[in-house]
């Protein structure tokens, strides 16, 4: 029976464990060691930044966010949405359904709630003709300060990659007077109203934030690198360069030339790789800011494949994925998959990111995987040997990311149905 810690109670946590607990010939059930008190992970909303603790909050959820997917591509492809919902929904129906996953397959249990992982460490035994057997070290520490070390036979990385912001650095920001916060602390917009607002980055959370503080009433310059953006922005939102620097006077200067006050700066440029309880040296990784590598089916370190990091690629659909590499790697584990030799993962790897490289893939993007995610789910199922996702969750996923960058503020009022595998239909 082959023990497992699982390291987060989000979703790709609560996945990992209902698909370990349906496994009970060959797995123990699984230890989920969970740093606050509730199921979610970053679905969890929590008003404050910060905890009693003094530890900063783990979810990035504002009040008012809605899911930019439809509820259709969002599940868990053997765990279906109430039906009666809209297709894009609040953050609090998420959490709902978070819950009735964790109560339908048993899984609260088996969680060890406000409990932190502080140290994991592999333990390598040399067996006989060159073998070894890897177990893993975990210490962990309770609300009560109690720390316990225990071993496993594999470690689930669950703990997600949505709580530590990038700030990128600005010359002269010790000028301005106002004020500055990333997207990760910020809430609602009401008391911005009135102010000017630099919003740093136009992706998804950049985009949403930008309509909340203009629909309240603020004066929102978007700044971002890349070509305009193809779409009409509503009123209060003006498309502004790169931020270069602050000025002496603590005026805000653009890459085009122009400068200008502002109350606020926010930053939406996304967040970095952590995970303070591995030693990245020892597991032979490279863990800086938003890359994580070499990790063989973006899932395991090529010299420790019991270690499996869930849910680290970017621009994906995040609960099918979640779904299918949680399978893979038990098969793996399970002895259903085998692997090649750690040299020959670690080349493989090492090849796929000198490629992307080579295409002019910046760094912070090697881990994105977007149009690639629908091959890479279908190898992880026909290596694994389990259901491929439906065809229609692609259909449907790209279709919605049309309809978002046609009607960035409208495209949430459309509804939806799966009707087949491969079919679905827009709901009047």
């Amino acid at each position: 029976m082959l023990r497992v810690a699982v390291v987060g109670g989000g979703a790709a946590g609560l996945c990992a464990a209902r698909h370990i607990l349906s496994k009970g010939k060959r797995f123990a059930p699984p230890v989920l060691f969970e740093l606050t008190d509730n199921i979610g992970g970053t679905w969890c909303y929590d008003e404050r930044i910060m905890y009693e603790n003094g530890r900063p909050v783990h979810s990035s959820m504002y009040r008012d966010l809605r899911t930019n997917l439809p509820k259709e591509v969002m599940m868990f492809p053997d765990f279906p949405f109430d039906s009666e919902l809209s297709s894009f929904l609040p953050h609090h129906e998420v959490q709902k359904y978070l819950e009735k996953y964790c109560q339908s397959h048993g899984i609260r249990p088996h969680i060890r709630f406000n409990t932190a992982v502080e140290k994991v460490t592999p333990v390598v035994l040399a067996l006989e003709e060159n073998n070894e057997q890897t177990t893993w070290e975990v210490t962990s520490c309770d609300s009560s300060g109690l720390q316990k070390t225990e071993t496993f036979d594999s470690i689930f990385v669950c703990s997600g990659h949505y709580s530590v912001p990038n700030i990128p650095t600005i010359p002269g920001m010790e000028n301005f007077k106002g004020q500055v916060l990333h997207s990760h602390s910020y809430r609602s917009a009401e008391s911005f109203s009135g102010k000017t607002v630099i919003v740093l980055g136009a992706k998804a959370s950049g985009l949403d934030i930008s309509m909340e503080l203009a629909n309240a009433g603020a004066q929102v310059r978007l700044s971002f690198s890349g070509p305009p953006l193809t779409f009409p922005l509503p009123d209060g939102i003006q498309e502004a360069g790169l931020v270069e620097a602050v000025e002496r006077d603590g005026s805000i200067r653009f890459q085009d030339g122009s400068s200008g006050p502002a109350d606020v700066l926010l930053f939406c440029t996304g967040y970095v790789f952590s995970f303070p309880y591995l030693d990245a040296a020892q597991l032979k990784l490279q863990i800086q800011d938003q890359l994580l590598a070499p990790l063989y089916r973006h899932m395991m370190p090529p010299n420790f494949p019991s270690l499996f990091f869930i849910g680290m690629c970017k621009l994906i659909c995040p609960f099918p994925n979640f779904h299918c590499q949680v399978q893979f790697a038990l098969a793996v584990l399970d002895g259903s998959v085998s692997l090649p030799s750690a040299a020959l993962m670690e080349q493989e790897v090492l090849e796929e990111l000198q490629e992307k490289e080579q295409r002019g893939v910046q760094q912070r993007h090697l881990m994105v995987l977007q149009q690639q995610q629908w091959d890479y789910c279908s190898m992880l199922a026909d290596t694994a040997q389990f259901p491929p996702l439906p065809p229609a969750v692609r259909s449907l996923y790209e279709e919605v990311w049309r309809q978002r960058r046609e009607h960035p503020k409208h495209y949430r009022r459309n509804n939806y149905r799966l009707i087949a595998d491969d079919r679905w239909e827009l709901v009047h």
